[in-house]
């Protein structure tokens, strides 16, 4: 099934599903980055980010929230912070046993929105 997606070879929404609440149950747990969730309310926040992931892995779910500029916009976030952050997604992807490459695909995709999320 060469003509497979990210998406499908992830598994499908389920698996991306399980990966995003895994990926915010770690999240959650690290208080250097965790009080950027305060006020957030974390089921919506986890269909959001399943949804964003979702289509960022070429699955057939279309992203409707914010350009991630705007988003983040405010929020301060640091260089440091997003590292912890994409460690905590990268360190998902590895409970799930996700294959290296598909891994890294996903952590290139995140690493392509750093200069819409921290601010300098």
């Amino acid at each position: 099934m060469s003509d497979a997606t990210l998406y499908d070879r992830l598994g499908g929404e389920p698996a991306v599903g399980a990966v995003v609440n895994e990926f915010y149950d770690r999240v959650l747990d690290d208080e250097s980055v965790a009080h950027h969730f305060d006020d957030v309310d974390m089921s919506d926040q986890r269909s959001h980010q399943t949804k964003f992931l979702s289509a960022v892995t070429g699955g057939p779910i279309q992203y409707e929230g914010d350009d991630m500029e705007t988003a983040h916009e405010g929020l301060e976030i640091t260089d440091a912070e997003f590292d912890a952050i994409a460690a905590h997604l990268d360190d998902a992807l590895r409970e799930f046993d996700v294959a290296d490459p598909d891994r890294e695909a996903v952590m290139e995709a995140i690493e392509g929105f750093r200069e819409d999320i921290v601010e300098a």
